[in-house]
């Protein structure tokens, strides 16, 4: 079982096709996209994904601004929206779905705001209450945090001790950054910046203690039109790198309490 998150950036623009296609290759069996928006370009993504069976699909966007950044998740099996106490208040950048795969599972789709919103110390919080208070088994949280561990995911100094904290919670919380859990301290980055060039990892995917037996891998990609030179701009089809994550739902689970 595999899933993909992404940050598309900007709803796709004219790169839809080939982010369609580039999906269609990774061959997953749950997409989370960010900066997923309801604008043309998005629903005709969304189309695409529905040919390549993923029919089942929830999204949270602002259809009064078109333009908006919002989330949508895409799958194989069926999927309902659920909602949690607690959980973050954004309504196009927090979605949660119950998956009715063969390992059925719970996916939040996060997409957390920039310090500078003023938002963000919010979000942070009530996603830490969201997993102190987690009962509902095997869980994912997925998505662009814009948030990593001070030095090992950043080329120059931006998170502070807010960061160290958050990632401990899941730690102590039982959850793992499913990256972090299978390739220890490799230095890895999702996003750089246009200006100064320098790289970041901003995307992550926290496991359940529930489903961390089923995990067998996780890493970043970034997604090129399947013509792409070697020497190709990485950033072709989205400024952000994908996340795709494999698990084994054959694997032996850990007891439900």
């Amino acid at each position: 079982m595999r899933i993909v998150g992404w940050n598309i950036r900007a709803g796709g623009g004219r790169r839809v096709e080939m982010i369609a296609e580039q999906l269609d290759a990774w061959t997953p069996d749950v997409v989370s996209l960010c900066e997923f928006r309801a604008t043309p370009p998005s629903r005709i993504l969304a189309d695409a994904l529905a040919e390549q069976g993923l029919v089942f699909q929830e999204i949270a966007v602002d259809p009064c601004l078109p333009s908006r950044n919002g989330l949508l998740v895409a799958s194989r099996w069926p999927l309902r929206r659920v909602k949690a106490v607690g959980a973050p208040a954004e309504p196009c950048r927090w979605l949660m779905v119950r998956i009715e795969a063969p390992l059925p599972f719970t996916l939040g789709a996060m997409h957390i705001p920039l310090t500078v919103s003023g938002r963000k110390e919010l979000y942070l919080g009530a996603v830490e209450r969201l997993i102190r208070g987690w009962r509902r088994g095997p869980a994912v949280l997925i998505g662009d945090t814009n948030s990593g561990r001070p030095d090992i995911d950043e080329e120059s100094p931006v998170f502070g001790p807010r960061y160290t904290a958050w990632f401990d919670e899941f730690d102590r919380r039982g959850w793992v950054d499913a990256f972090r859990h299978l390739h220890g301290g490799a230095r890895v980055y999702t996003w750089y910046s246009p200006n100064r060039g320098n790289g970041f990892r901003l995307d992550q995917a926290f496991v359940s203690r529930h489903l961390l037996p089923h995990l067998r891998d996780a890493g970043y990609v970034w997604g090129q039109p399947s013509n792409a030179l070697p020497e190709l701009n990485r950033a072709a089809l989205s400024d952000h790198a994908a996340l795709l994550v494999d698990f084994d739902p054959s694997a032996t689970a850990l007891p439900d309490r």
